[in-house]
């Protein structure tokens, strides 16, 4: 998916909010700004948007002199999502269709996005979950069980720290010994690492491998041979979010996107409200969207 000028503003913002939450000095949060109005006037509006937000906090680590200017706030959404777990599962376990609930709660866990306006809190996602569970989602979800019993290789391409563990619960369901489980190869925004994928005890279930890059998507052409090998390999990919969706939507491959439509480009990109809650095959956005 092609960024567009709407996105610009949208950079604009998220580089001044990231540089006010991991530093408070002025200067820092003048110096970003300033680099990203100047690469503004000639951004490639060829390329998906996380293109951008990787250059934008790269250079913020720079400045700041610190890895993963996020951790706390990744610490933080991991412990929310935690201490939400028991009773998610206990509900999952004893509704009528349990793969469905797991599915609608490992979506309505991608409201945890810090590269959105709006904070996260455990009320906004209660709020998120109940009305995942309680309004039709947007595409088939029929199709993606059929694809998930078919598939011997599913590659599941997690998005965002805390919801990694709401992840888990859909991953439980899908079978962990058919799933690798890929996270971010470097800190970018609050995309979930392999620290993450350790907190939510991932790592104890499936195997984790990381993609071997720091983009807030997943640029194939930026990954490790080894991620790109099990992208390859995959009877069935399941992507996460936004940032993935923007960067895979364009590729060939057996993708199901399961995510919450939370910017106007991408509702008015794939023709889907926004707000909306997501499970659609790249076939068939292909084929109702055509790139």
């Amino acid at each position: 998916m092609k960024m567009t000028l709407d996105c610009i503003p949208c950079f604009i913002r998220q580089a001044l909010d990231a540089a006010r939450m991991v530093s408070d000095d002025p200067s820092v949060h003048a110096k970003i700004l300033n680099e990203v109005l100047q690469w503004a006037c000639s951004v490639d509006l060829q390329q998906p948007a996380p293109v951008i937000g990787q250059r934008i906090h790269r250079r913020l680590r720079q400045i700041v002199g610190v890895d993963d200017p996020y951790r706390s706030a990744k610490d933080h959404q991991n412990r929310m999502a935690l201490a939400m777990l028991p009773d998610l599962r206990r509900r999952i376990e004893s509704a009528s269709d349990p793969f469905d609930m797991a599915m609608r709660t490992a979506i309505a866990g991608n409201v945890i996005d810090l590269g959105v306006p709006g904070s996260v809190t455990e009320e906004s996602i209660r709020i998120s979950i109940e009305k995942c569970l309680s309004e039709p989602l947007i595409g088939d979800p029929a199709q993606f069980w059929s694809a998930v019993e078919k598939a011997k290789k599913i590659l599941y391409i997690t998005d965002n720290a805390g919801e990694i563990v709401f992840d888990r619960l859909l991953i439980e369901k899908l079978g962990p010994s058919r799933v690798t489980v890929a996270v971010r190869g470097a800190p970018a925004i609050n995309d979930a690492t392999m620290a993450d994928a350790v907190a939510a005890g991932l790592d104890q279930i499936v195997e984790v491998i990381d993609n071997g890059s720091d983009a807030p998507g997943t640029l194939l052409s930026e990954c490790s041979s080894e991620f790109r090998q099990r992208f390859n390999e995959a009877d069935l990919i399941v992507a996460k979010g936004q940032g993935n969706f923007e960067t895979l939507s364009d590729e060939p491959g057996n993708i199901y996107f399961l995510f919450k439509v939370k910017c106007r480009v991408v509702s008015e990109h794939a023709q889907i409200e926004l707000g909306s809650h997501v499970v659609v095959s790249r076939d068939l956005y292909a084929t109702a969207c055509p790139l």
